[in-house]
């Protein structure tokens, strides 16, 4: 462990004046981007989306619910999943609290997957969500807004993700399965993301984290705004007090589980000492 520097009361004061001079410097730029995003162009949104919700089928507009703006985190479910990213399941452990805010503020809000509704809501009730979350299954949404990519185009090098051409996928990851990976090994943070997901890591990494903006004028649907991977930093409301904290993020590996799984990692993990021990 290494050895932090300490000081007087005074010397943290001036520390602290110096930094926040920075702080506000970051402030002032995050409020200039912010404008920058709304200043973007409007395109106009011709295709008919169709989507499950609780109600029945419901278009694009229709998640709007009356409100002239709509936010959608593409969330990590595709039809194989067996449970939702549990990097999406972390972010979106803080919606709850943010959507009667916004929808009180004329912005709709809605998660968007490609699984079934029947598992979105399952898991849903599972994580006690109650945001809104609809499925896209069958449809093109998830595909038009650069969430979900084909094996084919996994295989050869055509994904085109955050705004960047991704290189082909490594072929020892085509066709293995989780118990194939555990029995190797760990394979690195994708693959035991993959696992929480009940998936192999080609399956998991084809579908995408997201958030896409549109805005509703005189019954017309325009995409204002996305944003991917790094992108997405914000919305992630643990890291925002992590960054604060003294040891910040201090991450070794992938360290976060679905909301529910916490203390069963920990039961897992005195149980596999205690079978060594035996």
């Amino acid at each position: 462990m290494t050895a932090h520097v300490t000081g007087t009361r005074e010397e943290w004061l001036s520390a602290r004046l110096d930094l926040l001079e920075d702080e506000k410097e970051l402030t002032r730029r995050s409020d200039a981007l912010a404008l920058r995003r709304q200043e973007l162009p409007r395109v106009r949104i011709d295709k008919d989306y169709r989507f499950e919700i609780g109600e029945g089928s419901a278009s694009l507009a229709d998640l709007f619910g009356g409100r002239s703006q709509l936010l959608v985190y593409h969330f990590m479910f595709g039809p194989d999943y067996t449970a939702g990213c549990p990097s999406c399941s972390s972010i979106a452990d803080g919606f709850n609290g943010i959507v009667v805010h916004l929808e009180n503020h004329d912005v709709a809000f809605s998660a968007v997957s490609r699984a079934p509704l029947a598992k979105l809501q399952a898991f849903k009730q599972r994580m006690g969500w109650s945001f809104p979350w609809a499925s896209s299954n069958g449809g093109d949404f998830n595909r038009d807004f650069s969430v979900w990519f084909t094996e084919e185009e996994q295989r050869e090098g055509n994904i085109e993700y955050n705004f960047r051409r991704e290189a082909p996928a490594p072929e020892p990851l085509a066709g293995k399965t989780v118990q194939e990976w555990q029995l190797r090994g760990s394979e690195g943070p994708v693959a035991q993301i993959a696992a929480m997901t009940g998936t192999d890591v080609p399956t998991y990494t084809r579908d995408r984290p997201g958030l896409s903006a549109f805005v509703l004028e005189d019954g017309i649907v325009y995409h204002t705004y996305s944003s991917y991977a790094r992108g997405l930093d914000g919305l992630w409301g643990m890291y925002q007090w992590l960054d604060r904290a003294p040891k910040g993020r201090n991450e070794h590996g992938v360290w976060w589980r679905h909301n529910d799984e916490y203390g069963k990692q920990v039961r897992r993990e005195v149980q596999n000492h205690d079978c060594c021990s035996a």
